[in-house]
């Protein structure tokens, strides 16, 4: 009887990459896959130098933290949260996806910024031999004005993002923005937030002993402890932030917000949604009438404030108030 050939993998990164893919599910899975589990799962012929060439690629290229269980016999993930990003893409894609490019004006000063532009690199390299990008087409029609952005210090994004993932203590020293002197303090990082280009950090504050929101230009000399947290059952995103509105000055209430735009503005408002919550309708003079709920007034306050007199509060009361006071401030230093 005739040998049996090894089924030799097409020369074709998307090929290379699916099989690549198929080995990390099932060490995500738990399945502690070998040579032998690999090709019956998959009905594969591959040799073990084969496979050992595709564990490789994801040892040197994706920097799979991969280690061989001679107990169970099979492959494992000595960093459980390790997982492999499943993308794969024509070319049409691509250049979609580099429009964002962009945007990454925001994560200026943050090791984002860095990974997002390695990550279309990578993202080309994937594509099939056949397929030329040419790097001209990529990111000179399309242009984006941000926010001015906020310089954070060395070190800060990065042990804030690994803490906010293993869940670990940070210790950092912040400053108010009352303040000018630094104060040493804990902080329990539940969720990051980039609001209008600054980044702001959620957690719980060991020195309040309570929920706090802090900007995270306003940390120094941040450091990881081994100091584990749980995030409470009942904490919700939603109760401290307004992803539409914001994230800052929250008061914890939520209050429904009506507003009358002036006819003049009717169809710069109504071509746009302004809340995912919104209600809005034209009135029979041509002026608008928008309503939504949220928890971020002073942030409602600042967006009422830019249409320069276009807009007007109906309700809440308070928001009336924050605004009047805002315009008789304006007058004072005008």
């Amino acid at each position: 009887m005739a040998k049996k050939q090894e089924k030799v993998p097409q020369r074709n990164a998307t090929h290379i990459l699916s099989y690549i893919m198929k080995i990390d599910q099932a060490i995500q899975n738990g399945e502690y896959p070998n040579v032998n589990k690999l090709n019956k799962k998959n009905g594969w012929n591959f040799s073990r130098s084969t496979i050992g060439r595709y564990i490789d690629i994801l040892k040197n290229d994706y920097d799979a933290p991969i280690e061989y269980d001679f107990q169970k016999n099979g492959y494992y993930y000595t960093d459980p949260t390790f997982y492999l990003q499943r993308v794969m893409l024509n070319e049409g894609e691509l250049l979609t996806l580099s429009t964002i490019l962009p945007l990454l004006e925001q994560y200026k000063n943050t090791p984002l910024e860095k990974t997002y532009r390695d990550l279309i690199t990578k993202l080309a390299k994937m594509l099939p031999d056949s397929i030329t990008v040419d790097s001209a087409l990529i990111n000179n029609e399309v242009h984006f004005i941000s926010d001015p952005i906020t310089k954070l210090e060395d070190g800060v994004f990065e042990n804030i993002l690994k803490a906010t993932k293993l869940h670990c203590t940070l210790q950092m020293e912040y400053k108010t923005a009352q303040n000018t002197e630094y104060e040493k303090r804990d902080f329990d990082p539940y969720h990051m937030i980039c609001q209008k280009g600054s980044w702001y950090l959620l957690g719980y504050s060991h020195h309040a002993e309570a929920i706090r929101l802090y900007a995270m230009p306003r940390i120094k000399n941040c450091k990881i402890l081994e100091k584990k947290f749980s995030i409470p059952k009942d904490f919700k995103l939603e109760d401290h932030i307004d992803v539409q509105m914001g994230a800052w000055g929250n008061s914890g209430q939520k209050f429904k917000v009506e507003i009358e735009f002036v006819k003049g503005m009717k169809t710069y408002v109504m071509e746009r949604t302004w809340h995912d919550g919104q209600i809005m309708k034209e009135n029979k003079d041509g002026t608008v009438y928008l309503s939504f709920e949220t928890n971020q007034l002073s942030q409602v306050e600042a967006w009422v404030m830019s249409f320069t007199g276009g807009a007007k509060v109906i309700n809440p009361p308070e928001l009336k108030k924050l605004v009047a006071d805002a315009a008789r401030r304006i007058l004072e230093n005008n």
